[in-house]
């Protein structure tokens, strides 16, 4: 198989390295540069990558991918879309050809978005990026995604076990453009689920708590948004935004929603523990860790947060049962607790601390 890895740059030289190691697997490396300004050009083309310059204006993400997946040859078999601060393990060429089968159109295969300061993984999923030449566009100004625009059905998606990418960004580069291509987005598209849920998300994490609650509940009044787990997570924003303005009795009712929303997640069930926690409501912490413990299967979705996979609800159990009077009980969770998170210097004093009073 003729396999080519395509992707977009821009100051990118502290990863051109790393990434062209990563990608050596493949036959081809194309890579449209944006602009850089600093020496991620003669990196990439050192080692063997090749590089075409070029603008996009106005700027927009899946303009740019199409660009670059314009100077893939036609003859390819496989396109693979990857960012320059993201590696694959070794294997992922083997791993994708022997899924990949004739008039497969994408494979999916797994991600690691996040990692935590110990080096574990933080937010895990599944996504698909590999796709066949013919038949595919980028769409969406930001948060883009892989459109099937050919004749006909598309190939049918293959998932690939054993390929693994993992994102290690640069955690000082700014989001700034992020939230106005978003709002230009839900211009284009008011109708798409997706690219709404984002922008509150955004309206969220900019802490303008009144535009995320209504952009959120605007998103779940949309038609086309019916995938039950990103409902959730929108009403886990909504919760969020209203416990930030102080008004605790709607944060509760929004993370109960969300709860009844999606009960396979344990995020909605770990956030209300969390609030029911600043509360001193211990019994309620409890409840709704211990239901956040009975699920064990992960979710392969982006919809999956770190904390609630992590120490989080061990260590909100620790603190629930030591503040009821359980100090057995508080010391068994501190142990689960610090085993998940060796690192913590935090979690390692509740250790000791509760091993001297019991």
């Amino acid at each position: 198989m003729f396999i080519v890895v395509y992707a977009i740059a821009k100051n990118e030289e502290q990863f051109a390295e790393r990434w062209m190691r990563s990608m050596a697997e493949a036959d081809r490396v194309v890579v449209l540069d944006t602009g850089s300004t600093d020496r991620t050009v003669p990196i990439l083309r050192a080692m063997g990558a090749e590089v075409t310059v070029g603008e996009i204006k106005p700027w927009r993400f899946d303009a740019a991918r199409n660009c670059a997946l314009e100077l893939v040859p036609e003859e390819a078999d496989i396109c693979v879309c990857t960012d320059l601060d993201e590696v694959f393990h070794p294997g992922w060429r083997e791993a994708l050809e022997k899924a990949w089968t004739p008039g497969t159109g994408q494979a999916r295969y797994r991600y690691t978005w996040s990692f935590t300061p110990d080096g574990k993984e933080g937010v895990v999923f599944w996504i698909e990026k590999a796709h066949a030449r013919r038949g595919y566009r980028w769409t969406h100004p930001v948060h883009e995604v892989l459109a099937y625009v050919g004749e006909g059905e598309p190939g049918p998606m293959v998932a690939v076990p054993g390929m693994q990418l993992d994102h290690h960004p640069d955690s000082g580069k700014p989001r700034s453009q992020y939230l106005p291509l978003l709002e230009q987005s839900v211009r284009e598209d008011p109708e798409d689920d997706r690219n709404a849920h984002y922008l509150g998300r955004e309206y969220f994490f900019y802490g303008r708590w009144d535009d995320c609650i209504a952009a959120l509940i605007r998103h779940l009044s949309l038609p086309r948004a019916v995938w039950r787990d990103e409902r959730a997570a929108s009403m886990r924003y909504i919760a969020g935004a209203y416990a930030r303005k102080g008004e605790m009795a709607l944060a509760r009712d929004w993370y109960l929603k969300a709860v009844a929303e999606a009960p396979w997640l344990r995020e909605p069930y770990v956030d209300l523990a969390f609030l029911l926690y600043e509360q001193e409501k211990w019994d309620g912490v409890l409840y709704f860790t211990g239901c956040a413990l009975e699920i064990e299967n992960r979710p392969e979705s982006y919809i999956c947060e770190a904390d609630a996979w992590g120490s989080l609800p061990h260590d909100l159990r620790c603190q629930a049962f030591y503040k009821t009077g359980r100090a057995r009980e508080a010391l068994a969770e501190a142990e689960k607790a610090l085993s998940l998170s060796p690192s913590d210097k935090r979690l390692e004093g509740n250790v000791r601390l509760l091993r001297e009073s019991v």
